[in-house]
């Protein structure tokens, strides 16, 4: 984080987001503060709360990448809800207080699979003398007494010698026991699932039950014929998981989330705005309400611990095409202080979509063809075409922004990706003659458009 500047984290954006430069500033600013916040003294970092973010725009102009970006750009804890997914209190469905239990389940399993690699080493070691206890055992009568290990002197009812053990080690290292089958005892995962339907964050408790109901319940284990490559795998797994220390993974993680947690809500837009019909009806202005201490900075209960929500960036959005910012409730308005318009998409914008992001449609395409030995390319003038019929057709039916461009994609290159497994290696040059033809009938016919894109 301190080597992260805001031109640089802006520069890291543009590998992969096309435009929208006052998004990548204000959202480079809000995470370098978070940087500035803790390099400060105890008392004063506690005062100082993020500056979250509102981002307006239309669907498919870069709003949710922007977020996921900025998360994967500083390995910081990241989840994106749907505001309209939340129901208010005392309404079946799930309650607001569920995306912070989900970020830090999120962040639970993140941090459990980087213990699990760090102590991988150590856990293969483990499983190496484990396996040979199994090929070595010290009774004639067992399953896999007499191996040839080439040691003539070895009675079958002693105690292998380490020489003995030494020699199968290495033969096992070697890989030349791979193929050979033991048996080993693998614990079973297998527990009772209690789903409880409710409000109020009740779905926790079918969680919670299945882990008390697991600290009592016996721990079941099986017993696996299994070649001898595959039960080193299963061993090294299972006491990898061993040495992990949970403790310190769970405390790590409510203090990343609390740190330097992300929240994206997408879809904010859906729930401002006054209800107009009658009778009963989930009120979007009490999820709102409900929304409002979660971001203001609350204590929330979850089954690793409590989180405080103080310090998490909350990244909100939406296209505000029939309600507005304003039609939020004003003590909401209040905790997104910083409000940033998204610019729709033109034809500029789309032939630097296709092309320029590290992860360009045409990059992905050209990658997947390659594949069955069809090398494709493109010219200037197809890319260009390509964004032309994207706006035309955007304009005539619903903009839905750059995600146009993956249907025009698929239906422009639908007969060669059909063709490509039963053709001879190949070229195919892709220019805007050949885009003309497989698109302007589709982009002008809007009845038929209207079920292709």
């Amino acid at each position: 984080m301190k080597d992260l500047k805001p031109h640089q984290i802006v520069t890291e954006l543009d590998k992969y987001i096309v435009g929208q430069n006052d998004a990548k500033k204000s959202v480079a600013v809000a995470l370098r503060n978070r940087w500035r916040r803790r390099q400060l003294e105890p008392d004063l970092q506690d005062e100082i709360a993020p500056k979250n973010i509102i981002l307006i725009g239309p669907t498919g102009v870069g709003k949710t990448e922007i977020a996921r970006r900025l998360a994967n750009l500083t390995d910081s804890p990241f989840y994106k809800v749907e505001a309209s997914k939340f129901t208010e209190v005392g309404y079946v469905g799930r309650d607001v207080e569920s995306m912070i239990r989900d970020l830090v389940e999120l962040t639970v399993n993140m941090l459990r699979g980087r213990q699990q690699e760090a102590v991988q080493e150590k856990a293969v070691k483990i499983a190496r003398e484990r396996v040979l206890d199994i090929l070595l055992p010290s009774r004639k009568d067992s399953p896999a007494f007499g191996l040839d290990t080439g040691d003539a002197s070895e009675k079958p009812d002693e105690k292998p010698s380490e020489h003995t053990r030494e020699k199968l080690g290495k033969m096992l290292d070697d890989g030349k026991l791979d193929d050979r089958k033991i048996d080993i005892d693998v614990q079973e995962k297998n527990m009772p699932m209690v789903e409880i339907f409710s409000n109020a964050g009740m779905e926790e408790m079918g969680i919670n039950m299945k882990d008390m109901l697991g600290n009592f319940m016996p721990k079941n284990t099986k017993s696996r014929n299994v070649k001898v490559k595959e039960a080193l795998a299963l061993i090294a797994q299972e006491e990898a998981a061993h040495l992990v220390d949970m403790e310190e993974v769970k405390t790590d993680a409510i203090t990343m989330v609390e740190q330097s947690g992300i929240i994206f809500i997408d879809e904010i837009d859906k729930i401002a705005g006054k209800d107009k019909s009658h009778g009963p009806e989930v009120s979007k202005e009490g999820v709102q309400r409900d929304l409002l201490p979660i971001v203001e900075g609350s204590s929330v209960p979850t089954k690793y611990g409590t989180v405080k929500t103080d310090h998490i960036l909350f990244i909100a959005s939406g296209a505000f095409h029939v309600s507005k910012p304003s039609d939020l409730i004003p003590e909401l308005q209040g905790r997104f202080p910083i409000r940033v318009e998204l610019s729709s998409l033109g034809a500029s914008e789309f032939a630097r979509i296709l092309t320029e992001p590290k992860n360009a449609l045409v990059l992905q395409y050209i990658a997947l063809l390659r594949t069955e030995g069809v090398h494709l390319s493109f010219t200037q003038g197809a890319v260009e075409k390509i964004a032309q019929i994207a706006v035309e057709v955007n304009a005539s039916m619903e903009n839905i922004g750059a995600r146009r461009l993956h249907t025009l994609m698929e239906r422009l290159l639908e007969e060669i990706l059909f063709d490509a497994p039963d053709v001879e290696e190949t070229r195919i040059n892709i220019d805007s003659d050949f885009v003309e033809k497989q698109l302007s009938d589709i982009a002008r016919n809007q009845d038929l458009s209207r079920y292709i894109l």
